[in-house]
């Protein structure tokens, strides 16, 4: 009698930069069918007003787990060295934030698979998720792909789909599609590694989703209340919905459409019943949450009743 003997782990590379690629990270260390031989990363930034140079999340999180860390902003022929030196036969990739040229893309002789948060070719580019968001859209995914010289071009390993539900966020939905991605993107490490599956050439109309701008986070209150709320929700936690009151910017936080309320004229604050609701193009927006300039977060009614000339209250 013969038995098969074990099947040695996928020695795998995983290159991740921002707190959203932590949890496909954890998940690849923690499958017993891949051993995770080292992580690349951006090199440290500065963060906060006295600009400390700090690791990013996944550098942190890898240095955590005893992982070796490579930390680069841009392909080296020294960098190649040390990426051949770790012994791994593919990579996975989660929000690097860096195009590979070919010479890296060639390291591997199983190429690098992403794991993008969009059901491409739709919103191919650095804020699929909040791009998404943004333009309305009810269903929302995450894709692995095989990394090519393109923007989120590469041919497709797999793919899943989920809803957008009524409380999401950018910050939420990428949370919720980081952890659901990341078995997807085991399987699709072992079965491009294996030959099991075939990646196919991406169909269908495609979207560019460049990275927020600060001014693309500002709120347009002539604009209907549901184009209001999307851009929102979009650009919360990054790079934050703001307006201007006073002069001064005021960040929102979180809000919703009260189509029952009309006759608020843009940009306009009204109480009613206890309940903060701003005009639009269309009809009104409930208010919840704001944080004005120099203060905490608070209920966007506290801060309403706190206001002077209440029926003057307006946003620009």
């Amino acid at each position: 009698m013969t038995t098969n003997a074990p099947t040695e782990p996928l020695k795998v590379l995983y290159a991740g930069t921002p707190e959203t690629a932590v949890p496909p990270l954890e998940a690849l260390h923690a499958d017993p069918r891949i051993t995770v031989v080292a992580v690349l990363t951006r090199e440290p930034a500065p963060v906060g007003r006295k600009k400390v140079l700090t690791p990013s999340a996944v550098g942190r999180r890898a240095e955590e787990l005893g992982l070796p860390v490579l930390t680069a902003n841009r392909v080296t022929e020294d960098l190649l060295d040390d990426l051949r030196a770790t012994g791994a036969s593919i990579a996975a990739v989660v929000a690097y934030g860096a195009l590979l040229p070919a010479p890296a893309l060639e390291v591997f002789e199983h190429g690098w698979i992403n794991l993008h948060f969009s059901l491409l070719p739709r919103w191919r580019g650095a804020a699929p998720v909040q791009r998404a968001l943004m333009a309305g859209d009810t269903t929302i995914g995450a894709t692995t792909f095989v990394l090519d010289e393109g923007m989120d071009t590469g041919p497709v390993v797999a793919t899943l789909t989920d809803e957008v539900r009524a409380e999401d966020t950018s910050g939420s939905v990428l949370e919720r599609l980081a952890r659901e991605g990341s078995p997807l993107l085991a399987d699709s490490l072992l079965d491009v590694a294996s030959g099991r599956v075939r990646p196919e050439p991406q169909s269908g109309e495609p979207s560019a989703a460049p990275k927020l701008s600060g001014a693309e986070a500002r709120v347009r209150w002539e604009d209907p209340a549901p184009e209001v709320a999307n851009r929102v929700r979009g650009v919360t936690p990054e790079p934050g919905a703001w307006t201007e009151y006073q002069g001064q910017r005021f960040k929102v936080e979180r809000m919703a459409p009260a189509p029952e309320v009309t006759g608020i004229a843009p940009g306009h604050v009204e109480i009613r019943e206890k309940h903060v609701y701003v005009g639009t193009g269309s009809c009104a927006v409930e208010l919840t949450r704001v944080q004005p300039s120099g203060k905490k977060p608070m209920t966007a009614l506290d801060w309403a009743r706190g206001q002077q000339n209440r029926e003057q209250v307006a946003f620009a």
